[in-house]
């Protein structure tokens, strides 16, 4: 299988993580993954990040892309 590699720019915003601005910097295409787990989980982005801040043990930025990937894996494990 071939990946197409992009020159992805990483992007930072602004959230609310448990009632505190902060700054999360990603890929635009994990931003773009965020959302869509979002509107399935018909979660805010807010609300999804700061259930992640609550049990992480890397820097947030990590744990939203492991959060992600494992959301991933688990629709692909369903499809199989």
């Amino acid at each position: 299988m071939k990946y197409k590699i992009q020159n992805s720019q990483i992007k930072a915003r602004t959230v609310l993580v448990n009632k505190h601005k902060t700054c999360i910097s990603l890929e635009e295409e994990f931003w773009i993954e965020l959302k869509k787990i979002s509107k399935n989980k018909k979660q805010s982005l807010n609300e999804i990040i700061s259930k992640i801040d609550l049990t992480r043990s890397v820097p947030l930025s990590s744990a939203v892309r492991i959060y992600i990937l494992n959301q991933i894996k688990k629709i692909k494990n369903k499809s199989n």
